[in-house]
C-alpha cells in the first residue's frame, strides 16, 4: 500500500479517517468540515474526497457538501454479522414492540462500544438521542453491559482504563460496582438499567448467541423511568433473545459461551 508523507500513515488509512467521519447526526459534510473531523490538510482531504467520489464511495450534494456514496451502502450490506442477525431478529423486535408499545432495539460489539443495529421506536415513548448506527457506552448502557459482560476480562479491563464516563449521576463510575453490575449479568443473561446513560430512560436487556453458545448482540426494551416497572419487561424480552438465538441455530445443549479476552 502506498504511503503518504507522512511516517507511519498509509493513503488507505487517511481514506478510512475520511469515511469515518460520517456517523449519524453527521450524514453530509463538507470540505472544511472534514478536514476539521479527521484532522488533515485541507489539500489532502480534497484530493482524497475527490479520489472517493470518483470511485462512488462518496456522493457530492448539490449544496457542495458530501454523502455516503451508493457503494459504501451495497458493502455494508455484505456484513457477515448484521445481515442474517437483523433479519431473524426483526419479527421478535416487532412482537416486542406491538406487546409493549416501547423502543425495542438490537446492539453489537465494537471496539469498546455498543453499535445499534436494529431500532423499533414507538411513537409516544421516551425520546431518545441514539439512533441506528449510533453508539452507546459499554459501561452505562443496557445492551452495553450485556456485551461486555461476556466479552471476556481484557475488554472490561480497557473500558476501565479508558474511564467510566459519569454520563449522569447514576452512572457507575467505580470499577467494583461495574463487576458487581457485570457478574450479575453473566449469571442471570439480563441487564438493568435506570438513568445511568440518559436522565429519565430506563432499558432491560439480554443477550443474544449464536450456534456455538457465544453472546453476538443484545437486545433491549427502553422505557421512561417511572413509567414502566421494569420487573415486568424482563419475562418477554429474555423470552425475544432466546428466540432470536434460536434463529441463529442457538440450542440449550450450547449454553452460554463466556468471552475469554
Amino acid at each position: 500500500m502506498a504511503r503518504t508523507s507522512e511516517p507511519g500513515r498509509s493513503v488507505g488509512s487517511r481514506l478510512f479517517e475520511v469515511l469515518f467521519a460520517f456517523r449519524p447526526g453527521r450524514s453530509r459534510l463538507t470540505l472544511a468540515e472534514l478536514t476539521r473531523a479527521t484532522g488533515l490538510p485541507h489539500p489532502t482531504v480534497r484530493r482524497l474526497v475527490l479520489e472517493l467520489v470518483e470511485a462512488g464511495a462518496l456522493d457530492r450534494a448539490p449544496d457542495g457538501g458530501f454523502t455516503v456514496g451508493i457503494r459504501i451502502w451495497q458493502l455494508g450490506t455484505l456484513a457477515p454479522l448484521s445481515v442474517p442477525l437483523r433479519s431473524v431478529a426483526l419479527p421478535f423486535m416487532d412482537d416486542l414492540h406491538t406487546a409493549l408499545r416501547q423502543h425495542v432495539q438490537l446492539a453489537v460489539l465494537d471496539g469498546t462500544e455498543a453499535v445499534l443495529v436494529e431500532r423499533i421506536s414507538a411513537g409516544n415513548a421516551v425520546d431518545l438521542i441514539s439512533r441506528v448506527g449510533g453508539r452507546l457506552p459499554l459501561h452505562s448502557s443496557g445492551v452495553g453491559k450485556i456485551l461486555l459482560a461476556h466479552a471476556g476480562p481484557d475488554l472490561v479491563d480497557r473500558v476501565i482504563e479508558k474511564g467510566l464516563t459519569a454520563h449522569t449521576p447514576r452512572t457507575l463510575t467505580q470499577p467494583a460496582q461495574l463487576h458487581q453490575a457485570l457478574e450479575e449479568c453473566r449469571r442471570t443473561g439480563v441487564a438493568v438499567v435506570r438513568e445511568e446513560t440518559t436522565p429519565g430512560v430506563d432499558s432491560t436487556a439480554t443477550r443474544v448467541m449464536n450456534a456455538d453458545g457465544e453472546v453476538v448482540a443484545a437486545l433491549s426494551v427502553v422505557v421512561g423511568s417511572g413509567s414502566v416497572d421494569l420487573r415486568t419487561l424482563r419475562p418477554a424480552v429474555v423470552a425475544a433473545g432466546l428466540a432470536v438465538s434460536r434463529g441463529l441455530g442457538w440450542q440449550p445443549s450450547a449454553g452460554v459461551r463466556q468471552g475469554d479476552g
